[in-house]
């Protein structure tokens, strides 16, 4: 494979990553808003245009009519008002089938100039896979909240954004193998092996806070006490284990589940302060280089800003445009994080060829 192409390839899977960012983002607003659950069928290949006469307007909101949300949450709902939850979800679902495009045509331009080696091709039919699924598991969850409860279940959101921040962890992987900097590599110092399993372990502590705020998100968690640090006036508060079987709260208890997500929180942001001041003491040991300089710092960053957000989002009874950057910081962060241990292994790597 030529430079040239290597770089092209690489430029198009950020594209795509940078694409699945605002559809994270964007899939974040359609629930805020409570408009996921406004179209009630799933056509993949004949959806693709939204009604276009009065006639096609009234059938898909006679449609909407006989779902619970409509039932127990907004009966009485005209359509010019249905019209606005709509477009939404409708744009949620149509930039799903546009990001497949962006990734499947090139990819098929790419392979028809042959210009992909056989590992990299089945690492794209993968990632064009996981693409797919998430769509499928989209309306899983959507089909959740379209039988009796007008809400979608926290198992199946946290499944469909957990999937989703692992397609953007993926294409940002494969995009970075193309970008291997092997004069930069050259000139730096192998770091120790603790530095890879530390910067591994953070991977998953962010992932793991990711599906905690899922579960929030998914039973309105966030709503439920609107003080910090404590809650209720507690630290630890009441009322953590009154469901049958026990594990049942961690999942479906509102106040276990943000309590767990604010332990997590406080767990993250110790993980990553003492990782980047242990990696920051190692400069006087090794040459870390300039870049994973930059990454410590915007991991850093990001994490002030998501603190921040997090609380504020908290404190204002989770506003539906903090709310939303709060989940687009935390997909930054992740991403970030991704990068710096796809950037540390490189030297890993390295060590181990040394």
């Amino acid at each position: 494979m030529t430079p040239s192409a290597r770089k092209a390839i690489s430029i198009w899977l950020l594209f795509t990553a940078l694409c699945v960012f605002g559809m994270i983002v964007l899939g974040g607003l359609t629930r805020l808003t409570e408009s996921g659950l406004s179209i009630v069928h799933w056509k993949p290949f004949t959806g693709t245009l939204p009604p276009m006469t009065v006639e096609a307007w009234q059938a898909e909101f006679e449609a909407y009519r006989t779902s619970p949300q409509y039932t127990q949450v907004n009966f009485g709902m005209t359509l010019e008002e249905f019209k606005g939850i709509f477009w939404l979800e409708y744009l949620h679902r149509l930039a799903g089938r546009a990001i497949g495009f962006v990734f499947l045509l090139p990819f098929l331009w790419f392979a028809a100039r042959k210009q992909l080696t056989k590992p990299l091709s089945f690492k794209l039919a993968g990632l064009f896979l996981l693409g797919g699924l998430q769509g499928v598991i989209g309306w899983y969850m959507v089909k959740s909240g379209l039988i009796d409860v007008p809400s979608v279940s926290p198992y199946r959101l946290a499944l469909h954004l957990g999937t989703a921040f692992v397609l953007l962890g993926a294409l940002i992987w494969v995009a970075l193998d193309l970008r291997k900097d092997e004069k930069m590599l050259a000139e730096t110092t192998p770091l120790p092996r603790w530095v890879l399993n530390s910067v591994i372990a953070l991977n998953i502590i962010i992932f793991v806070q990711v599906l905690l705020g899922a579960l929030v998100a998914g039973l309105d968690a966030g709503l439920a006490y609107n003080t910090f640090p404590l809650m209720d006036g507690h630290w630890v508060p009441n009322g953590l284990y009154v469901m049958e079987p026990a594990w049942r709260n961690h999942f479906e208890n509102v106040t276990m589940v943000q309590f767990q997500h604010r332990i997590g929180a406080y767990i993250t942001t110790f993980a990553i302060v003492a990782f980047v001041v242990a990696v920051w003491k190692q400069t006087h040991k090794v040459t870390i280089g300039s870049r994973l300089k930059r990454y410590l710092m915007l991991l850093s960053a990001a994490l002030v800003v998501q603190m921040a957000l997090g609380i504020m989002t908290l404190l204002g009874g989770v506003p539906i445009m903090l709310a939303s950057k709060h989940q687009a910081v935390a997909a930054l962060l992740f991403a970030i994080a991704i990068g710096m241990w796809h950037h540390i292994r490189s030297f890993s790597m390295k060590e181990r060829q040394i």
